[in-house]
């Protein structure tokens, strides 16, 4: 094995902290950046050396990756953004102005299904911006990772089936979806930088082992919690927009979420390549409905 250097941003997340922990395990050097230091103390444990620094600060972030072999990069969330469009292109270009001035050779870029459309999808729409920013970078090999919807995201509806009984959201309860688990996205990004046989632009659509719909994940849910009879209920856009902002979250982040889930619901945001095994994640739903119980009990 060559052992090579990884510089990972958002390696306190859900995704970025799997990948971290993947190629550390593997042998490699990892620099692990995240916003908050404290939340980086864990994977300093593991032999990870870390950087906290803000993701629009160009410097910093091109001084943590000066060296490294290759970077995987993301937009971390900032639900906090009165204008989350504005925030993702402030955070992208300035990954791309650290990444040139370090002279990476090498991303793993976390993207989305749905990226390769220009309106229309939401936050989706970002991460089309910021695919054609690091396109734009002389030398640069690229390759967009674009999982599909998370089963993570089901973890934002605990507080309305503790409260309400019920799950939902704008999203059709027969909408059929390859949903994954960010897990298995971390372990599929920690594999590509491990292999780092790509070159020019390459796209990896990156789905769960089967597509699903509400309707059935809320049942394997349901069921993980001790509440058989725990039904999805689809919001009307109006409404769910309503709820989202009651929940603290910045009217414009919840009328991004609105303008993605009326995309999926009309069949615009779709995998465009064959899902083959290579594209295919490990999880299924009924795997992490347990992970699913574990965050309703003890959260």
């Amino acid at each position: 094995m060559t052992k090579r250097t990884y510089a990972i941003m958002g390696a306190t997340g859900q995704i970025g902290r799997v990948v971290t922990e993947k190629l550390l395990e593997r042998g490699h050097d990892v620099r692990a950046l995240g916003r908050e230091t404290k939340k980086l103390e864990a994977l300093r444990a593991r032999g990870a050396r870390t950087t906290a620094a803000r993701f629009d600060d160009e410097n910093a972030l091109a001084e943590a990756f000066r060296g490294a072999t290759a970077v995987f990069t993301m937009i971390p969330p900032a639900y906090d953004a009165e204008d989350y469009g504005r925030w993702q292109d402030r955070a992208g270009e300035a990954i791309v102005a650290a990444l040139k001035k370090a002279r990476m050779a090498h991303v793993v870029d976390l993207s989305s299904i749905g990226a390769h459309l220009t309106e229309g999808t939401g936050p989706i729409k970002g991460l089309h911006r910021q695919e054609k920013r690091l396109e734009g970078l002389p030398g640069l090999s690229v390759l967009h990772l674009r999982p599909s919807f998370f089963m993570e995201n089901f973890l934002w509806s605990i507080p309305a089936i503790r409260e309400h009984g019920v799950n939902g959201s704008a999203l059709r309860g027969d909408l059929r979806l390859p949903m994954v688990s960010t897990r298995d996205i971390g372990e599929k990004a920690a594999d590509l930088l491990d292999r780092l046989d790509f070159r020019g632009r390459t796209i990896l659509e990156f789905a769960g082992p089967r597509p699903i719909t509400f309707h059935e994940a809320t049942a394997a849910l349901g069921n993980a919690i001790g509440k058989p009879d725990l039904k999805y209920v689809q919001l009307p856009y109006a409404d769910a927009e309503r709820a989202m902002v009651g929940t603290g979250m910045k009217p414009a982040f919840a009328a991004l979420i609105v303008e993605m889930d009326r995309a999926l619901n009309e069949g615009r945001i779709e995998p465009t390549q064959p899902l083959a095994a290579e594209n295919l994640g490990r999880t299924t739903i009924e795997d992490f409905a347990r992970v699913f119980a574990r965050a309703y009990t003890t959260g």
